[in-house]
């Protein structure tokens, strides 16, 4: 493992979310456009390879997100949102990975995805949204995977530094991040 980061899952989240979110961005654009519009194949191909691509980083982001899970260091606040984000995530990749499968079977027959598929692929990206929220939380809200934090005194009235020759003051503010990234021994 590349020593400064503790972990591949942030790598291959990114790819997963950028991909599939964009396959069913063209999706919908594609069933906007007039019929024979000359754009709506290029945009089905577009789409059809968004998703194609996503689904073969969502099984890489799977594997790394389920390493990540049963090895950053947490404490007990921290590993249920850990389980939200993970009870989020696998029914989405199984979804989106339903939606791959039949997206190439639309492919193979020549066929153009239908309402249905649009319905359950606008789904799709909504839970992704949410799955990626919750990672998100995970890491900025309690400090999961992040090798360590700035120390924050929030004793200090304000915060002064230099950026580009300019003073910046921050005002203090009650969130302060949790630094608590001792291990616990309960099961994942």
């Amino acid at each position: 493992m590349i020593s400064i980061i503790p972990n591949w899952h942030p790598i291959f989240v990114h790819f997963t979310i950028g991909l599939l979110s964009v396959s069913v961005l063209f999706y919908l654009l594609r069933n906007l456009l007039p019929i024979r519009h000359q754009w709506q194949q290029q945009w089905l191909a577009m789409a059809n390879w968004n998703l194609w691509s996503g689904c073969v980083f969502t099984v890489v982001t799977v594997i790394t997100g389920w390493f990540a899970y049963n090895s950053v260091a947490h404490d007990e606040v921290s590993h249920a949102a850990m389980t939200l984000h993970r009870n989020w995530a696998i029914p989405t990749a199984i979804l989106f990975l339903l939606l791959g499968l039949s997206a190439i079977n639309f492919s193979r027959k020549n066929n153009t995805p239908n309402r249905p598929f649009i319905s359950i692929s606008s789904i799709a990206v909504l839970m992704l949204m949410m799955t990626g929220w919750l990672g998100a939380e995970g890491v900025y809200r309690y400090g999961l995977g992040v090798i360590s934090l700035p120390a924050i005194d929030v004793e200090q009235e304000g915060h002064h530094h230099f950026h580009d020759g300019e003073t910046i003051e921050i005002e203090e503010t009650s969130l302060v991040p949790n630094t608590n990234h001792d291990s616990d021994d309960h099961d994942h």
